[in-house]
């Protein structure tokens, strides 16, 4: 199923830039584009998405963009928000926001990061999550075998949704030893699937997408 999005911004070009790009991703339908001012929320009442995108722009125009996200995030919304600097990220994880994106963000994480806050995940670049990372309170507790070190890097990549070949290329070593690296992590893990040990462990607090 899609998930449904609503995209949220002061400047209608980037709005509609982000939208056009968005519709062009099979798992994600975008219901609208919306101003980021006072009809926010009744936007949201309306169109009801699962997900908001918010992008702050280079420089929020509207000084009280905080109060309205935390107005949104009280109406029940999931929103995904797109900043230029650490500067603005901590008003906005403080505001209810629990998906922080860089602006330059490419379209599949921006898609990821969707997808898993209407799961009730959070997704944060890890570049810009600064002291305000999630509690371990906020995650769900598994019982799990510390992993190692490579074995995190692998997990990091399944979460981008990269192959064992591609992750291979990419931490240089042999496709036969990240599938030995995959199948611990799912032992250790207690999961059936790549995409189930990516969601127990972002549940857990173990990465970030």
């Amino acid at each position: 199923m899609r998930v449904r999005v609503i995209v949220v911004g002061d400047d209608p070009l980037a709005r509609a830039g982000l939208a056009k790009v968005l519709m062009e991703m099979t798992e994600l339908e975008v219901v609208a584009q919306i101003a980021a001012d006072d009809s926010v929320t009744d936007a949201y009442r309306a169109y009801a998405p699962d997900a908001v995108l918010w992008d702050l722009g280079w420089s929020p125009e509207s000084t009280d963009w905080r109060e309205r996200l935390s107005d949104l995030v009280e109406s029940g919304a999931r929103v995904v928000t797109l900043a230029p600097e650490q500067s603005l990220t901590t008003g906005a994880w403080s505001a209810g926001a629990r998906g922080i994106l860089s602006r330059e963000a490419d379209p599949a994480r921006i898609a990821a990061a969707l997808q898993a806050v209407d799961q009730g995940l959070v997704a944060v670049d890890p570049a810009l999550g600064g002291t305000f990372l999630p509690s371990r309170n906020q995650a769900i507790a598994y019982q799990v075998e510390e992993l190692t070190k490579r074995e995190r890097e692998v997990l990091e990549l399944l979460a981008e949704g990269l192959s064992n070949r591609s992750i291979a290329v990419r931490l240089e070593i042999s496709e036969h030893t990240v599938k030995y690296h995959v199948n611990a992590i799912l032992r250790k893990l207690g999961a059936q699937s790549r995409t189930e040990a990516v969601v127990r462990a972002t549940r857990s607090g173990l990465i970030l997408l």
